[in-house]
């Protein structure tokens, strides 16, 4: 089997938990990104999984996690915001972190 190296964003639950749980079942390594960390904990015990904080939302941040990350085979870039409301029930802050 050939391993190949993963970074998944948003794993802490939908596809991007769902992603990471099959790649690791397939004796992937994986490293699994969260905004919150402790909500990954299990991954990291299941098998070659490594687990950091991520918000994608931050440049440095992403710099950062991928150089630790080292050279990569895979990348999904799961993680997102979604807002869902009628426009005048949603504040500014809101529609702009949203675009």
């Amino acid at each position: 089997m050939n391993q190949r190296n993963w970074l998944i964003t948003g794993c802490s639950s939908g596809f991007g938990r769902a992603i990471a749980e099959a790649a690791l079942a397939e004796g992937q390594h994986v490293i699994a990104t969260a905004r919150d960390v402790r909500s990954l904990a299990d991954l990291e015990r299941a098998g070659s999984c490594e687990v950091m904080a991520l918000d994608v939302t931050d440049g440095d941040q992403v710099r950062a996690v991928i150089s630790a990350a080292g050279e990569l085979d895979v990348i999904v870039n799961n993680a997102g915001y979604g807002l869902i409301g009628a426009v005048e029930e949603c504040s500014d802050e809101q529609i702009r972190r949203n675009v």
